[in-house]
């Protein structure tokens, strides 16, 4: 009898046992841990975070994160936190939290067009990966990478061809840069090659070319039609005479890229400078800005034609009018010169 009220004792604190582990356990593992109202929270978790930044950033995302702790040691996430984005998406228990912090490295969508400079171009991917603006520019403007690849300081920008990309928010400098030149490899494709070939031009040329297209319209459809005044006046050898590189030329002279620059004065077409095609035969070298691929394609494909001129419309605002000879230009740049001073 009294073996048995032993037994019996004993089986009840096995029950009470368990029943304390299985509460234990639901309220550790299985209950809903997030401390969020929205449907998701993003978390992004830096390289070589250590397990108390960890918890120092799940902290907000979480209810209790003593639990999350318990759970990240058993699993031996503690031990091995992966960088990157992640999602946790709302009612998620503390298991379901360390398998996506385990295996659910989010990519992000990166978007790039129009950076005047290198600098510009890292300032505004630092903001969207992990990396940060001083890294890139040391992986940009690595000399062995540049010399590798046929690049300097001046024309480095040409290997960054605009458009969306998908990346790992924890991508390093020296992986975004690497992966870019995989893509500006790609977009020089057989085509592009053959097209570039024809006009007996090197990619970096028609960037250079086409960034001075860029500039000169914003229409994506005359494009074409201004890249094919350009070509015809190189292959007569005439001076390009773009404004867009005499305002590049004060720029760069003077260090200071964020001056705004309305009109192009005749003082400015007597700034010695490489960039300046009013006094320096041929395409620049450096290359003035970051054309899209509308404005490379324009090159390379460019409307046929004999025009060697163009000036600003004052009836059709944003376009141009083009011209075969210097006096009907004349003609043209009278009338918008007139349009200017009725603006005052």
């Amino acid at each position: 009898m009294y073996i048995k009220r032993i037994l019996l004792i004993i089986a009840l604190l096995g029950l009470v046992g368990m029943g304390v582990f299985s509460y234990f356990v639901y309220n550790t593992i299985l209950i809903p841990n997030t401390a969020f109202e929205q449907e998701r929270a993003e978390v992004f978790i830096p390289t070589n975070t250590s397990k108390k930044e960890f918890l120092e950033i799940m902290e907000p995302i979480v209810k209790d994160v003593r639990t999350l702790e318990l759970v990240a040691d058993k699993k031996q996430y503690s031990n091995n936190i992966r960088p990157g984005r992640y999602i946790v998406e709302k009612d998620m228990s503390n298991m379901e939290i360390i398998d996506a912090l385990r295996s659910g490295n989010k990519p992000i969508s990166i978007r790039f067009n129009n950076q005047e400079r290198l600098e510009n171009l890292a300032a505004h991917i630092a903001n969207q990966i992990e990396a940060d603006s001083t890294s890139l520019m040391q992986a940009m403007l690595d000399k062995a990478f540049l010399e590798d690849n046929g690049f300097d300081d001046s024309n480095a920008i040409a290997m960054y061809i605009p458009n969306t990309y998908e990346f790992y928010w924890n991508t390093s400098a020296e992986q975004f840069r690497d992966r870019m030149k995989k893509e500006y490899d790609r977009f020089w494709d057989e085509r592009r090659v053959k097209a570039a070939e024809d006009l007996g031009l090197t990619r970096e040329q028609v960037i250079s070319l086409a960034a001075i297209v860029q500039k000169e319209t914003t229409k994506i459809d005359e494009r074409p039609r201004v890249a094919g005044v350009y070509l015809n006046r190189l292959d007569i050898n005439m001076l390009l005479q773009a404004d867009p590189t005499v305002i590049y030329a004060k720029k760069h002279s003077e260090n200071d890229f964020n001056q705004v620059i309305k009109r192009v004065l005749y003082k400015h077409l007597e700034i010695d400078s490489p960039y300046n095609t009013y006094m320096y035969p041929g395409i620049p070298h450096g290359i003035i800005a970051m054309p899209d691929i509308s404005s490379i394609d324009a090159v390379l494909f460019p409307e046929k034609h004999k025009y060697l001129y163009f000036v600003a419309d004052t009836t059709n605002f944003g376009y141009h009018k083009f011209s075969t000879n210097l006096a009907e230009h004349n003609r043209n740049k009278q009338e918008y010169v007139r349009w200017l001073t009725q603006q005052n």
